[in-house]
């Protein structure tokens, strides 16, 4: 088996934790036969010789800035088949002055609602609701989700701007409250893929803590998806 080269970028804001959460998925890569480097910033997308030998990259990077060098890196990386995953903040909240990112990934963090107001204390768990992550019909189907039924969870649940170009394989629905604005339910896509040029990328959107990662449907989806994103053959050869 040909070993592949997996890059972990990690930083951002540190609520997400993105040392200890890339960490659980550490002991997966090697397993599977990676090579894994572990950079602590982006600067590494702007280094051309380690972006063409790269083979996925797991982006867990809440909000922080991409300068043009390094998403340019990033972008052509993806293009010539370098594979791009990563879940909730840490892909789907990254660089958010970068339009061009945002066209590279397809869907964006817009809020994640909360609690009626009288029942928020200030903290992280002021947003965190009950809520189901619904595989869908091509879900159902797809490796990254095959097999795995519509699960639940308590936690943040992102409401995510997307374009038609991404291919949904869970959804989420925020139904209507009363101390909310909105007038009907909204459905969200909670795990997707994107073709973007050769390459593949995977956006998981659950994530916020180390407990949902550990979750048995939310770790498998972000693995297969690290192994569904992969450089494929043909990538390799074009």
């Amino acid at each position: 088996m040909t070993r592949k080269n997996a890059l972990v970028v990690r930083g951002g804001w540190e609520g997400h934790q993105p040392v200890r959460a890339t960490e659980l998925f550490l002991p997966f890569l090697r397993a599977n036969g990676y090579a894994v480097r572990i950079e602590e910033s982006t600067d590494v997308y702007a280094d051309a010789a380690a972006m063409a030998g790269t083979d996925l990259v797991v982006q867990c990077v809440t909000m922080s800035q991409i300068t043009a060098e390094q998403l340019a890196g990033l972008s052509g990386a993806v293009v010539a088949g370098t594979g791009f995953t990563g879940w909730h903040g840490g892909i789907a909240d990254s660089f958010r002055a970068s339009s061009d990112y945002l066209h590279l990934v397809g869907g964006q963090f817009a809020t994640h609602p909360g609690k009626e107001p009288c029942e928020r204390r200030g903290g992280q768990e002021d947003n965190y609701l009950p809520h189901s992550v619904n595989i869908t019909e091509l879900g159902r189907e797809h490796p990254v989700t095959a097999g795995i039924e519509d699960f639940e969870l308590d936690t943040e649940q992102y409401w995510v701007l997307h374009d038609d170009l991404i291919d949904v394989l869970a959804t989420t629905t925020h139904p209507v409250r009363p101390w909310h604005p909105w007038h009907r339910p909204v459905t969200s896509p909670a795990v997707w893929t994107r073709r973007w040029g050769a390459g593949r990328v995977v956006a998981t959107t659950p994530g916020h803590s180390l407990d949902v990662l550990e979750h048995p449907a939310v770790r498998t989806v972000i693995e297969r998806g690290m192994l569904w994103a992969t450089r494929t053959a043909s990538a390799s050869a074009s």
